[in-house]
């Protein structure tokens, strides 16, 4: 009978050991996938808010950078599209998708 006991309470030992592990691996999880999201998906979504908040701002005769790397100053802009004037040539006018743009600079009132 002793005998009997004694394995009975390694086995419960065994199983309440691996449960606590199970739980430890859980916690394990929980940490790393709230660490990935802090320190990836974040920092993304911050940065998206501050480029649709700097094309919501965007007003006729703002100097834009292009994601092209052209330099140009708006001069219409409608739901999606803006138009573009490039260089000291007022003909050279190119309508373009808000999204292109990715740099807004004002204009300096003097």
């Amino acid at each position: 009978m002793g005998i009997l006991l004694t394995e009975i309470t390694e086995a419960d030992a065994a199983a309440a050991g691996s449960s606590a592990g199970v739980g430890m691996m859980l916690i394990f999880y929980v940490v790393i996938i709230g660490a990935l999201y802090f320190f990836m998906m974040r920092p993304q979504q911050k940065e998206r808010k501050k480029v649709a908040a700097m094309i919501a701002s965007l007003e006729l005769g703002d100097c834009v950078l292009t994601t092209s790397g052209f330099y140009g100053i708006v001069i219409d802009i409608s739901d999606d599209t803006v138009i573009v004037e490039f260089g000291n040539n007022k003909n050279c006018r190119i309508p373009m998708d808000k999204s292109a743009i990715s740099r807004v600079e004002k204009p300096e009132s003097n």
